[in-house]
Formats: C-alpha cells, structure tokens, sequence
C-alpha cells in the first residue's frame, strides 16, 4: 500500500477553507435555481461590500493563474498590480487584458499600487492607463510636491486617486490621517486606499482611521497581523491581532462601495491556501452580523 503523503496544518486549514468557500458558491447556485419565479432573493451574505483580491498577491505568477485563484476564493472584484497589466502597455493591451478578468466574472475597481513621484509625462501615462483600461480609481503613492499636479489629472481625466499610506517607513504618507490633512483643500477626486496593516504599525487605529477619512475613502487593503508593533508582518485573516470585525463593521456602517481587497503578503510564493483561509474568515465574519 502507498503511503499518504502528510499534510501541514496550513495546508489542511487552506484546503479547508477553499472546500467551504466552494460548497457555499454550489448551495448558492442551487438555491438560485429552485427559486420560485418572483420569490424574494437571498440576502447578500457579504453585505453588499465589494471584496476582492489586490493582485499584488499572486505578483509571482502569470495572469492566467492569477486570475484562475481569485475565482477559486469565490470573489468577484480585483485591484490589477502592474505585474498582470504592464504601465508601459498599449490601450490594446489594457483593454484586453481587463476583458479577461471580466469574462471570468471578476470586475477591476482600481488599479496599483503606482509610484506617483516622478514626472508629469510619467503621471499622465498612469492616468491613460487606468482611462483606456476603464478603471476608475488608481492607488497611488504620490510625493507631495505632485499633488497639485494630480489635482489638475484628476479634473482632466474624472478618475479618482487614493493615496497608499505604507506604514512608518513611509515618510509621506505613514498613515491615513496623514492624507487625510493633506487632502481637503484639493479636488473631491483626490482620497485614500487604507492599509488597515500599515495603519496598525503607523499606531493608528484602523477603525478610527476609516471613520475619519469616509468622505474621501476609495479604497481599502484589508489583511491582518502577526502583533502590533512597527515591524509587525502580515498572518492569515482571523489569526492576528486586527480586529477585524470591527474594521468590517465600519466599512459597512460608512456605507463604503468602494474594492475592500485582501493584499496577502504571506507565503508569495504559494499564497493560495491562506487567501482561501483570508477570504473565507472574511465572508464567514460578514455573513454572521446582524442587521
């Protein structure tokens, strides 16, 4: 007889959560289907959030892979890194690259993270790329001498920019309420993408943070962490230190419709298992509030 290989606890934990995941999406289907014509729809058991995968997780691996894994986890909206859509791209490329993440049922809400530090050319091509892609809101790190440079992008080309804060090694923008002071006395289309990771290492409560910056709040990159500390790293969703509930619950109570994405920045080079584990924690979580 054939020995069965072992498996790691990660490993069982990740197969776990992506059986779950998919025998919710099957019993999802079915119910749909037995349905009786004009009967009342199932509520949304993510609660209308749109939670998806920043693709910056799956940065290892082609585009083909990367889009076949997010449909795995069972979501449908994604935040494209360059790695999947070069910035140096033709509006062909862009737009055909986007047509295959629709046509596998997933929808792009904002592009990056892109380095906005350099010069006007380079701004303007980021800000082509997210129009020929039909993007509508592109994650940045901008330096702040470029900002009233984006505030008149920004008004030329009706696409939003949500400025990353990266947490304390980042001296511009190490938190939110960072970009929250610099914000107001530019253009509506100028807000934030919160790290609720970095803004935990930045010592800043990323509940508190959301709060604050609903006004201005077009994206957010939901993970979790090993401690609150400076030099913290990232865990699976669910067994760090995040309260990540009342992160959810926030985002829901401002009304938030802008991509809520996991950004896994654990095991790169096989991160599926704990974006299943992520991502199920997450709708598990939503799933079970109530109201």
């Amino acid at each position: 007889m054939e020995s069965i290989p072992a498996i790691t606890r990660r490993g069982f934990v990740g197969l776990a959560a992506t059986a779950a995941m998919a025998q919710t999406s099957a019993t999802a289907a079915r119910a749909q289907q037995d349905r009786p014509s004009g009967s009342t729809p199932k509520p949304d058991s993510w609660r209308g959030l749109k939670v998806g995968i920043a693709s910056y997780t799956f940065i290892k691996f082609p585009l083909d892979v990367t889009i076949r894994d997010i449909r795995r986890v069972g979501v449908h909206y994604v935040s494209i890194k360059s790695a999947h859509l070069p910035l140096q791209s033709s509006a062909e490329q862009r737009k055909t690259v986007v047509e295959q993440f629709k046509k596998a049922g997933i929808t792009p809400l904002s592009c990056g993270n892109v380095d906005m530090k350099g010069s006007e050319s380079d701004l303007r091509n980021a800000f082509e790329y997210a129009r020929d892609a039909g993007i509508p809101t592109i994650v940045c790190s901008p330096s702040r001498e470029n900002l009233p440079l984006l505030d008149r992008l920004v008004k030329e080309f009706d696409i939003r920019i949500a400025i990353h804060n990266h947490g304390p090694e980042d001296r511009a923008w190490p938190s939110p309420l960072d970009v929250w002071e610099a914000v107001p006395k530019l253009d509506e289309r100028i807000g934030l993408c919160i790290d609720v990771g970095h803004t935990a290492r930045a010592g800043v409560d990323p509940v508190k943070a959301i709060r604050t910056c609903a006004p201005r709040l077009y994206d957010v990159h939901l993970k979790d962490l090993v401690e609150l500390s400076k030099r913290s790293h990232v865990v699976e969703v669910g067994r760090g230190v995040l309260d990540i509930p009342s992160i959810l619950h926030a985002l829901l109570d401002i009304g938030f419709r802008g991509h809520a994405g996991l950004e896994y920045e654990k095991d790169m080079n096989d991160p599926l298992a704990g974006v299943a584990e992520s991502i199920g924690y997450i709708h598990g979580t939503l799933a079970s509030m109530q109201g």
